[in-house]
């Protein structure tokens, strides 16, 4: 005797019990972008110590160099003592490094080690994908920045003339150095691209920014040079903040600023949707 084998209803599974619905995704993912937001940050909490401690480390030994060895502790700028100016400075470049740093090792390695793959097929846009990388990125160079200047802050008090313009740039910079780790990481096949990039790229901006000088006592040269570097407008509008010194005009600075993030970002976002060195 042969027997009948129904299938179930559309809609229930072989028990009975209705078959899960489709997620509906609107305009945004955002159950998608919010969850890659968290890997990206919880990947550095959960070495905090290399993240977040020893950039404090660095600055810290950045501030006893030059407090001892060339008499910061005496010297001024102007009428404002020269560890007070130089700490806005080595704040914004620990900021500036670990964004960096955060993006374009999180993307390097997931293709290095053949796991990019597990952020390209869940259904997140270009837009999701670039954000959720550079808010990582953005996250820890501000936590990074707020640990510095807590610990800075019990050593040489810094003051804050204008908080305003401390946040702006404090997001603006890490934004602008996240959306160039993502670029790169992209960009790069192997860790000594990478480091490439850091090296002639990343770091002879940051010191030839205005991080440890003030531009009234650089040459010509350096001075023209500073202004065609959009490193020394973040600086120097962040360092603003602190002390109400600036060497450039701050319009200038939020303008330029502004447009970087807009192109870095267009940039970005067009890598990301060709699949470029993603994909391949």
């Amino acid at each position: 005797m042969t027997m009948l084998q129904h299938s179930p209803p559309s809609g229930t599974s072989l028990v009975g019990v209705p078959a899960p619905a489709p997620r509906a995704l609107g305009a945004i993912n955002w159950v998608g972008f919010a969850t890659l937001t968290k890997r990206e940050i919880r990947r550095f909490l959960k070495v905090w110590v290399q993240t977040i401690a020893a950039p404090v480390v660095t600055t810290l030994l950045f501030y006893a160099v030059f407090a001892l060895a060339l008499g910061g502790v005496v010297r001024m700028v102007g009428d404002v003592p020269f560890l007070r100016f130089l700490g806005p400075g080595l704040i914004m470049m620990g900021m500036a490094q670990n964004a960096f740093a955060n993006s374009s090792s999180s993307v390097l390695v997931s293709k290095v080690q053949g796991n990019i793959v597990d952020v390209l097929m869940p259904p997140l846009s270009s837009l999701e994908f670039v954000s959720a990388f550079v808010t990582g990125g953005v996250v820890r160079g501000l936590l990074v920045g707020l640990v510095t200047w807590i610990v800075i802050e019990m050593v040489v008090p810094l003051g804050m003339h204008a908080p305003v313009y401390v946040l702006f740039h404090a997001v603006m910079a890490s934004m602008l150095l996240s959306l160039l780790g993502l670029i790169g990481g992209i960009w790069a096949d192997k860790f000594d691209h990478m480091a490439a990039v850091t090296n002639f790229v990343i770091t002879p901006l940051s010191f030839l920014s205005g991080t440890f000088y003030t531009l009234d006592s650089a040459p010509p040269f350096f001075h023209t040079l500073a202004h065609v570097n959009p490193f020394f407008y973040f600086i120097d509008g962040f360092r603003y903040g602190f002390i109400g010194h600036t060497d450039g005009t701050l319009g200038t600075g939020i303008a330029v600023m502004l447009g970087t993030n807009l192109v870095l970002w267009l940039v970005a976002l067009r890598m990301v949707s060709t699949g470029y060195k993603l994909k391949a």
